[in-house]
């Protein structure tokens, strides 16, 4: 990794990625993990003719540093048709399903309890990934320069960073919470003040460890050949190449390693107790509803460990041998493993919905399945009464008898 050469795709890569290297300048890989391809002006044209040079001299000779018109992948009109209809997929999926799993979380009071809250903290994080990173990822990876000037070069990357952050964060929030109550059998609920100190402290965090990509950074104009320019939001560090790939390599082990670690642990020991403390003559209601709870939990995680996978791993294998980003098809590769990546921000509410009665009853009302039910069945004179309509309130609940529980 090397000052310039970090060009990644400052453009809305998601996530929580660490430092995407991106080989041409203006290539820009992807996610936005750090993503940065292009950066504020800088003051002096002699700046950015040293950053040019430097680039050059870190990257040996990058003989496809004009692969922008000819020999990158992604700059296929087939290529680029597929990316778009992928990422408006996973744009669309991601904002309305998790839109779907806040509304859900604070319309039906049965939902509200400290579980659901987190849960609908980690589906905030999704949702920005989902609006904030993955529009300007593609519309970086399909012209191969940052379009969004300096003030974005500098938010962006930090704010998508600062989401991915919160999700791995709030996974492990969740996992710690579901452990101190099942295993060390804390019955007594978080208080809501508290969840909420909890769910304020996870974005502080989020903030904090994304801040660098906001202060090691440079935006500016990068001369390709004579008469062909680019602008770039880079990663600018102040040891070079070496505190970049430290901040990478820190990076994977906090967004990726350590929250594998940490809820991998948390489940093991949850999953054995509730196998041996369940009843010989058969599972109470309340121990069911745990293990099932535990199940959905559980099917997240590794939702989030499947997905960005393939993506951390390509990351490592260049944070271990730069020759990677000589590869001939390297933003192509990374490109695709972030679209994998992205998928994360879809599946949890789809998980909720096909494991757990309550949500699924829910997103039913809130799709007017309940209401339906209502108006086909008798009235009751509550029912006809001025302060209530069909299907909403205590009518529609009463259609959807899970959602009258009080615990997830």
């Amino acid at each position: 990794m090397t000052d310039s050469g970090h060009l990644q795709m400052a453009t809305g890569s998601v996530g929580p990625l660490h430092v995407t290297h991106i080989d041409a300048p203006g290539y820009s890989a992807g996610p936005c993990d750090h993503c940065s391809a292009t950066g504020p002006p800088l003051a002096e044209d002699d700046d950015l003719q040293h950053q040019h040079h430097q680039y050059h001299n870190h990257q040996h000779q990058h003989h496809h540093l004009l692969e922008l018109a000819g020999g990158d992948s992604t700059r296929l009109v087939g290529v680029q048709v597929a990316l778009i209809l992928a990422y408006s997929a996973i744009i669309l999926l991601g904002v309305v399903g998790n839109a779907l799993v806040i509304y859900v979380v604070f319309r039906f009071k049965a939902l509200r309890t400290v579980t659901n809250f987190f849960i609908a903290n980690l589906a905030v994080s999704d949702l920005f990934m989902s609006a904030l990173c993955l529009p300007f990822t593609l519309v970086h990876t399909l012209y191969g320069e940052w379009k969004f000037g300096r003030a974005l070069c500098f938010a962006l990357p930090c704010a998508q960073a600062a989401a991915v952050h919160v999700s791995t964060i709030t996974l492990n929030v969740i996992a710690l919470d579901r452990h101190r109550s099942v295993v060390y059998h804390r019955e007594t609920k978080m208080a809501k003040g508290t969840c909420a100190a909890v769910i304020a402290a996870t974005w502080a965090a989020g903030a904090l460890l994304a801040s660098p990509l906001a202060v090691f950074r440079e935006y500016g104009t990068l001369d390709l050949t004579p008469g062909t320019a680019i602008e770039v939001c880079a990663e600018e560090w102040p040891g070079g190449g070496a505190d970049a790939t430290v901040y990478s390599v820190a990076m994977l082990l906090v967004q990726y390693g350590l929250p594998l670690a940490v809820n991998s642990v948390a489940y093991a020991r949850i999953w054995r107790t509730l196998r041996r403390h369940a009843s010989p003559g058969g599972r109470s209601a309340r121990h069911r509803r745990r293990r099932k709870t535990t199940k959905m939990l559980v099917a997240v995680v590794a939702a989030f460990a499947v997905a960005w996978l393939p993506f951390h791993a390509f990351q490592l294998a260049v944070d271990i041998d730069s020759s990677v980003l000589d590869m001939r098809d390297f933003k192509l590769l990374f490109t695709v493993f972030h679209v994998v990546a992205m998928c994360s921000t879809f599946v949890n509410p789809i998980l909720y919905g096909w494991m757990n009665n309550r949500y699924r009853d829910a997103f039913r009302a809130v799709c007017g399945k309940c209401e339906l039910r209502v108006r086909r069945g008798p009235r009751t004179a509550a029912a006809r009464g001025p302060t209530r309509r069909e299907g909403e309130g205590p009518a529609a609940l009463a259609t959807c008898a899970d959602l009258k529980a009080t615990h997830v």
